[in-house]
C-alpha cells in the first residue's frame, strides 16, 4: 500500500535498486554453478536492465518536458502534435534499446539500427543535460525576482520555450557531433623526451591507437581505415593500448583481420582494456591477435632493440593488464607491475603501456623509474557534458603530462568512440609518438 503512494520516481528507483541487488546475488551465488562466459552474459544482461531502469526516470522527464506541457495548448490534438509525440516515443525507444544492440546486434559491420539508437542515446544524454540547466536557470530566475500575477504568466511563457529550446539546441549538436565523429581520426603528433633512451633511437617514432571499440557501431571498414592511417606514418613501432573491442571473437573475429596489415619493423603490441574484460573472451582475443603478428602485453615486456644501434642500444616496453580485471576478479588477469617490469633493468628507458590513467598514476608512483606511460580510455570525454565528468573522474585527462623530473604521461582522446556514434568537445586521434633522446 505504502508503495502505491510512492511517486514514480522512486518506483523506478526502487526498481533499479533490485536490478543491482539481483546482479550481486548472481556473481555471489552463481559464480561456482554455472559457466563463466554465461554468467558474464547474465551480468551483461543485468547491467543493460540496471541501466535502463535508471533511464526510465530521465525519460518520463523527457516526456513530461516535451509532451505532456503542451496538453493545454489548442493545438494538442492537431496531426503535427501527434507527430511530434510519436517522434518523442520512439526517440526513447531508440535510446533505450541502444544498450541491448551489444547483446544482440554486434557483427563485422554495424547495423543501422544499432547506428540510429546509439545516435538517440546520444542525444538523450545531451537533452537530458539542457533540461536540467535551463530548469535550474528558471529556479533561479523565480528566487531572484518576486513573482506577481504578471510575472507568473512571463513564467508560463518560459516554461513552455525552455524544452522547446533544449530540443533545439540538441538536435544542433547531435548533428555537429555526427560529422565530427565521422571524420577520420586526426593525425596527432607529438615529441617526448625519454631519459636514458639511446642516442641510436633519438626519434623513434612510436604509433599510438586507443579506444577503437569495434561493437555495435565500429566495424570492419574502420579499422580498415586506421590501418590505412598507420601505416601511411610509416612508424617504427605500433602500440594499441586497450579498448579494441566490445564483444567476443565469435561476432567481431572478422572485422579485426586488417590489424594483420600492420608492418612496423619493431612490431605491434596490445593491453587489454576494460571493455576486453567484459567480453569474458580474453584469452581467444589472445590467440587471434597473435595470429595477425599483434603481440599481446599480459604483465610482460620486451626489449626494443635499437634498428640502427649496437645490441646494448634497447629499451625496455611493458604492459599491464587492465585495472578492471582487478574488479571483476577475472580468473589470471589483473594489474601485476611487478611483474610486468620484470627485468627491466635501471640502466635502460621503461616505457609502460596501461590502458587506464588511474592505472598510469599509480605505476609512476610504485615505480618514478618509468620513464614514458601510453594510456588511453578517456575519450577526451567523447561528447559534452560528458566530458566534465571524465575530467574529474581521472588524474590525467587527455594530452602529455609530466610527472616529477624524468616521467611523462601521454593519453590519447582514442582513435574511434565507443557506442554514440558522436564527438563534441573532443576529437578522435592516432598519435604519432617521436621518442627524443635528452
Amino acid at each position: 500500500m505504502i508503495f502505491r503512494q510512492w511517486p514514480l520516481e522512486a518506483k523506478i528507483a526502487a526498481l533499479a535498486g533490485t536490478v543491482f541487488f539481483s546482479m550481486k546475488a548472481s556473481h555471489t551465488c552463481l559464480a561456482e554453478r554455472i559457466e563463466m562466459k554465461r554468467l558474464r552474459w547474465l551480468l551483461k544482461l543485468q547491467m543493460v536492465l540496471f541501466v535502463n531502469a535508471l533511464m526510465l526516470i530521465g525519460s518520463f522527464h523527457i516526456w513530461r518536458s516535451t509532451v505532456t506541457m503542451f496538453y493545454r495548448l489548442p493545438a494538442v490534438n492537431s496531426c503535427c502534435f501527434t507527430f511530434w509525440k510519436v517522434a518523442v516515443l520512439m526517440f526513447l525507444i531508440l535510446a533505450h534499446s541502444s544498450s541491448f544492440t551489444l547483446l544482440f546486434l554486434v557483427a563485422e559491420e554495424p547495423y543501422f539500427f544499432s547506428l540510429a539508437a546509439y545516435t538517440c542515446l546520444g542525444g538523450y544524454i545531451i537533452l537530458i543535460f539542457f533540461l536540467f540547466t535551463l530548469g535550474s536557470l528558471e529556479q533561479g530566475y523565480k528566487l531572484l525576482i518576486h513573482r506577481n500575477t504578471k510575472m507568473d504568466n512571463t513564467n508560463g511563457k518560459l516554461a513552455m520555450k525552455k524544452p522547446l529550446l533544449a530540443v533545439v539546441v540538441t538536435v544542433a549538436l547531435t548533428v555537429l557531433g555526427l560529422l565530427n565523429a565521422s571524420q577520420p581520426p586526426a593525425v596527432k603528433s607529438v615529441e617526448i623526451t625519454v631519459h636514458k633512451l639511446p642516442l641510436s633511437m633519438d626519434k623513434l617514432k612510436v604509433v599510438l591507437l586507443s579506444d577503437i571499440h569495434l561493437g555495435p557501431t565500429v566495424g570492419k571498414t574502420k579499422l580498415e581505415m586506421i590501418v590505412k592511417m598507420v601505416k601511411a606514418l610509416k612508424p617504427d613501432l605500433t602500440v594499441i593500448v586497450g579498448d579494441l573491442t566490445d564483444s567476443d571473437v565469435k561476432d567481431l573475429g572478422p572485422a579485426v583481420e586488417p590489424l594483420g596489415e600492420l608492418d612496423s619493423p619493431l612490431g605491434t603490441y596490445f593491453v587489454t582494456g576494460n571493455h576486453e574484460y567484459y567480453t569474458s573472451d580474453v584469452s581467444n582475443w589472445f590467440e587471434l591477435l597473435k595470429s595477425l603478428n599483434v603481440h599481446p602485453l599480459h604483465n610482460e615486456n620486451i626489449k626494443i632493440m635499437s634498428p640502427r644501434g649496437q645490441e646494448s642500444d634497447w629499451f625496455c616496453l611493458a604492459g599491464v593488464d587492465d585495472i578492471e580485471a582487478n574488479v571483476l576478479h577475472y580468473s589470471g588477469h589483473g594489474m601485476d607491475l611487478e611483474k610486468a617490469l620484470g627485468g627491466c633493468g635501471v640502466d635502460h628507458a621503461i616505457v609502460l603501456l596501461a590502458h587506464q590513467p588511474l592505472a598510469a598514476k599509480w605505476a609512476v608512483q610504485a615505480r618514478p623509474d618509468i620513464n614514458l606511460v601510453l594510456s588511453g580510455h578517456t575519450h577526451g570525454g567523447q561528447i559534452f557534458p560528458l566530458n566534465i565528468v571524465t575530467y574529474f573522474m581521472n588524474p590525467f585527462f587527455v594530452g602529455l603530462y609530466r610527472v616529477g623530473q624524468s616521467t611523462s604521461v601521454y593519453v590519447s582522446s582514442g582513435t574511434m568512440y565507443y557506442g554514440i556514434p558522436m564527438r563534441l568537445g573532443s576529437r578522435a586521434e592516432i598519435t604519432e609518438v617521436v621518442l627524443r633522446c635528452p
